[in-house]
């Protein structure tokens, strides 16, 4: 893929979309995966490179949240190792399960996740925080390491996954809910960007140009987000996952 000026204009514009919505509520690389597939990218060069621009934007938007101190540290040192190794495990089997598979049982837990945001309308508008006990633990590693092992396997909605359980398991507002999503979406692009590199399957130049954007969409996507708050994370995350299962549905109607 050659790099002339109008490559690198989308490629920026669309990092930087990306790594805005995904530093907020996940769901980024529903723009900048199909992204590099659609300027010509091979689909193994795609997962490898996107996780390489991936992994700038989460490291980006996950300083700014430390920041502002909207996080659980104790709880992500608990569940950051997690999802790393989940990540890995995951990135180490794409190639030897069909996606298809994949793909069909993620749709229906998006609907699932939509469908409740949706009618329960005071979810994650305020925290009630259930702190670490062997119930939120006992659950929460277990799916910390799923949604890890999705993000290797294949990637789009992870941080929405790790918002929603946040919310849901832990009791976090969307606003803590997302600055912890970003930490442990940070481990898994960590490790699965280290079993794409031993791979070979990461383009450098085009990696890195989408990253650069995408630095600038994460700290303003984060600061946005803690900035307004949960009138503003809310119907972004419904938005994003309407999206995430809409062209999931259309992949599955229309490309086989």
């Amino acid at each position: 893929m050659e790099l002339d000026v109008t490559t690198v204009l989308l490629l920026a514009l669309f990092g930087f979309i990306a790594a805005f919505i995904d530093s907020c509520v996940g769901g980024g690389g529903l723009i900048s995966l199909p992204a590099l597939l659609g300027l010509g990218m091979p689909a193994y060069l795609a997962l490898g490179t996107n996780k390489l621009a991936g992994t700038m934007s989460s490291a980006t938007s996950s300083v700014t949240f430390i920041r502002l101190g909207k996080l659980d540290k104790k709880l992500m040192l608990y569940l950051f190792p997690v999802s790393f190794a989940g990540a890995f495990f995951g990135a180490k089997t794409v190639l030897f399960v069909p996606q298809d598979i994949l793909k069909g049982l993620v749709l229906f837990m998006m609907a699932v996740i939509f469908v409740y945001t949706l009618l329960n309308k005071k979810f994650g508008r305020n925290s009630e925080c259930k702190g670490l006990t062997s119930f939120t633990l006992g659950w929460g590693i277990p799916l910390t390491f799923v949604i890890g092992f999705y993000d290797g396997f294949f990637g789009p909605g992870t941080g929405s996954f790790f918002v929603f359980m946040m919310v849901l398991l832990f009791g976090y507002d969307f606003v803590v809910a997302a600055g912890n999503g970003r930490i442990l979406n940070l481990a898994s692009n960590i490790a699965a960007l280290g079993v794409f590199l031993w791979q070979g399957k990461v383009v450098w130049l085009t990696g890195l140009t989408m990253g650069a954007a995408m630095l600038i969409g994460a700290t303003l996507g984060a600061r946005m987000a803690v900035k307004t708050g949960v009138r503003y994370v809310r119907p972004l995350f419904l938005i994003v996952s309407l999206s995430l299962m809409g062209k999931m549905v259309f992949e599955l109607m229309f490309t086989h």
